[in-house]
């Protein structure tokens, strides 16, 4: 499958921005979707995942009660809806994809397929 991430741009403190993630392929139902984020001078972290069926979601702690994830397999697509947004947001967003079981959403090494990346900038 390949990934490929838009939605990025510049939005002041406290906005919003939906993140996309659109893959090619027939199978994309079959395929658990995370995202992940690097920030400038930092390590990739987990952001948010989301099982094949979109029955269960997962999001980091930095994250939680202000970002969530969804999908829509008849587009394909996956979706990162990111609300009141920080500073500490800033970073390149990245969505990843594995089929198959998901015991680990939070770590980067069981994703094998990963999108180019998509710059958000918080910033006033």
């Amino acid at each position: 499958v390949q990934l490929q991430a838009s939605g990025g741009g510049l939005v002041q403190p406290g906005g919003s921005l939906r993140l996309s993630c659109a893959a090619s392929g027939r199978t994309f139902s079959r395929y658990n979707m995370g995202w992940f984020r690097q920030a400038p001078g930092k390590e990739r972290e987990f952001v948010s995942a989301i099982t094949w069926s979109g029955g269960i979601t997962y999001f980091a702690d930095s994250v939680k009660g202000r970002f969530t994830i969804s999908r829509d397999n008849a587009k394909p697509t996956v979706y990162l809806q990111m609300n009141s947004l920080k500073p500490e947001d800033t970073a390149v967003y990245y969505c990843a994809a594995v089929v198959g079981s998901l015991p680990n959403p939070t770590s980067q090494s069981v994703y094998d397929y990963w999108g180019q990346g998509t710059l958000v900038t918080v910033s006033s």
